[in-house]
């Protein structure tokens, strides 16, 4: 149920959606009603709030917090005992449809795991992706199964969790999957803006990972002087962030993660050791 009504929000609730309906409900408003005010006041909050989104930093002053939440991993330490990608950055319909792998904004992904396995040749590798559409369809995990060897991912040493809906699934049941041992280090492969609800929900799942952020959207604190040429740009970026921001809530009032948004040095819950 609530993998269902997520989704559902956050269609309703999306910011370009919002904005748009708004902007929309205010012409109507002026149109054929006498509510001249409130129709001027939801028209001129919709079109401001779309070009401050769209073509000012506001994108960024939302996602930097997100994506510098945690530091990029060294790779000059020693290997992990395990790697666990999430799903995310392939199309997953789209990949079934075409037979051949398709990836979307978040396609360094399984990039960055097919580096990681082949630097890390005796590490264990964890994909964990279901479907994220409502009424189900092909998983991720089927997609990376059928094409590993086009990611260039070694198939025989692949682990696939392909039941998970969201992050809190996958967090849950990689744990139930590879049973991580006191001592072990494990790598979480996610997005940089995505680090912060991944991480927590591992700590919540009693599953001590170490963060490796990539498929950044921003250079850095630089950018909050940076305006967009292209206002759909700014709009992407801001749905993004906000609804990671949504997500943080939500997963905080579910119990799903330990923190508002957890960090490096978040305290972990009670039993939240590797099992």
């Amino acid at each position: 149920m609530f993998f269902v009504v997520s989704k559902v929000v956050f269609f309703l609730i999306t910011p370009s959606n919002l904005l748009i309906f708004l902007s929309l409900a205010g012409v109507i408003l002026l149109a054929v009603t006498r509510l001249r005010r409130t129709g001027t006041a939801l028209a001129v909050v919709g079109t401001v709030g779309l070009l401050l989104a769209g073509m000012f930093p506001l994108s960024e002053i939302v996602l930097l917090p997100l994506e510098q939440r945690f530091p990029q991993y060294p790779l000059d330490g020693p290997a992990p005992t395990g790697i666990i990608m999430l799903g995310g950055g392939i199309e997953a319909g789209l990949s079934e449809a075409r037979d051949q792998v398709v990836v979307n904004d978040a396609g360094e992904r399984p990039i960055y795991f097919a580096d990681l396995a082949r630097r890390y040749p005796r590490s264990r590798l964890v994909f964990s992706g279901g479907s994220g559409f409502i009424g189900g369809g092909i998983s991720e995990a089927d997609i990376v199964s059928r094409q590993a060897d086009t990611i260039g991912l070694p198939r025989s040493r692949v682990i696939l969790e392909n039941r998970s809906r969201n992050t809190h699934e996958n967090a849950t049941f990689s744990a139930a999957l590879v049973h991580p041992k006191p001592g072990e280090r494990w790598l979480l492969l996610t997005s940089a803006w995505h680090m912060p609800r991944a991480i927590g929900c591992f700590r919540q799942a009693g599953f001590t990972v170490e963060a490796f952020p990539f498929d950044y959207r921003t250079k850095g604190w630089g950018d909050l002087l940076h305006f967009h040429g292209f206002s759909s740009d700014g709009l992407l970026q801001f749905d993004l962030a906000m609804k990671e921001w949504i997500g943080l809530v939500a997963y905080r009032l579910a119990g799903y993660i330990p923190d508002w948004l957890p960090g490096p040095a978040s305290p972990s819950p009670s039993g939240s050791a590797n099992r």
